[in-house]
């Protein structure tokens, strides 16, 4: 009797030792996010380049000549009247409309001349957006995945919000963010730390961490936070990545979801390697995210928008399409034009 007693009493022990290390597992994977004296920082990485690397890639740097794309012929009449298809439209850079059972998600809304501060000076938009604001239907939601000027447009925003003044959009952004959509005039905006969710009707919204910076004027570096974003609905979820270098992240991120049914993944602003790769991951390494989110479809985007770094603008293209043929990926991981809808 006491011998079961006994073991019964060691076996309880066990299992909640178990159950302590899975939490600690957990929450070791799961964490909101990292601060160390004061900034953000990322998850397997605790460096960043400083202003003196910047300025040795700026004097070493030969950006190529700048290159347009060919917009794809839309139909905006049709996309504002869409209630009950699944589409995805890619309108340039890291900005995406995506259609989910009637409601209409932004991604990093940018429209504007230049990703810049400055409207005279900065990288310059060389393909014009597929969309115009104007074009696009009422928008329900907006993702934004950080601060830097190429994926918040202060621009496009306050004209999305005086386009949409009496019902404007809900604002989804890293945490810290906040006050400078405020700023632009953004009445709702709702902050996420990592690994949170939020419920729109019928919608799941997730922020997740990806490897990445922040940084906006000369003394905020790293003061907000950066994320990509997990859309879910019944049956389907979409992951924007936003803008990342590859890591770790994008396996712990399949824990947490499974199986991706479409992402949007950057493949471009890699080069030179020794100064982007932390930040920007390269073709291979898009394909990598590609396979360990298990995505059932994946379209590139942060190319063919603006010259940003010194890779020729039509390289990442070349180099996706041959690096998925070379692994049968051809038609899961694809690029669209500017303009280009797809119905999932």
């Amino acid at each position: 009797m006491h011998r079961r007693k006994f073991l019964k009493k060691i076996f309880l022990i066990s299992c909640s030792l178990v159950t302590l290390k899975m939490k600690l597992f957990a929450s070791e994977i799961f964490k909101p996010f990292n601060l160390k004296n004061g900034v953000f920082v990322n998850n397997f990485i605790d460096q960043r380049k400083n202003f003196k690397d910047f300025w040795k890639w700026r004097k070493e740097s030969k950006k190529p000549n700048p290159i347009s794309f060919p917009l794809a012929q839309n139909d905006p009449r049709y996309l504002q009247q869409n209630k009950s298809e699944k589409t995805l439209t890619w309108i340039g850079h890291a900005t995406f409309l995506l259609q989910i059972n009637g409601y209409n998600v932004l991604t990093d809304p940018h429209f504007s001349k230049r990703a810049s501060p400055l409207s005279f000076m900065g990288p310059e938009r060389t393909t014009l957006p597929g969309l115009e604001i104007n074009e696009l239907p009422v928008i329900d939601l907006v993702v934004i995945s950080h601060n830097h000027y190429d994926h918040l447009d202060s621009q496009s925003v306050r004209s999305l919000i005086k386009r949409q003044k009496n019902n404007q959009p809900i604002f989804f952004v890293p945490l810290k963010l906040k006050k400078i959509l405020q700023n632009f005039g953004a009445i709702n905006v709702i902050e996420h730390e990592w690994w949170q969710v939020s419920k729109y009707k019928k919608l799941e919204i997730y922020s997740v961490p990806v490897q990445h910076w922040s940084k906006r004027s000369i003394s905020d570096t790293n003061k907000t936070l950066w994320c990509g974003w997990v859309i879910k609905s019944k049956n389907f979820q979409y992951f924007f990545v936003g803008d990342t270098g590859y890591s770790k992240d994008f396996i712990n991120i399949y824990k947490k979801f499974g199986p991706m049914d479409l992402a949007s993944i950057p493949i471009g602003a890699y080069a030179p390697r020794w100064f982007m790769k932390d930040s920007h991951c390269n073709v291979e390494e898009a394909i990598q995210i590609h396979q360990d989110i298990k995505s059932k479809k994946s379209i590139a985007m942060h190319w063919g928008t603006f010259q940003l770094t010194d890779e020729p603008m039509d390289e990442p293209i070349q180099l996706l399409n041959k690096f998925t043929k070379k692994n049968n990926l051809s038609k899961k991981f694809t690029a669209l034009q500017h303009g280009e809808t797809i119905k999932i």
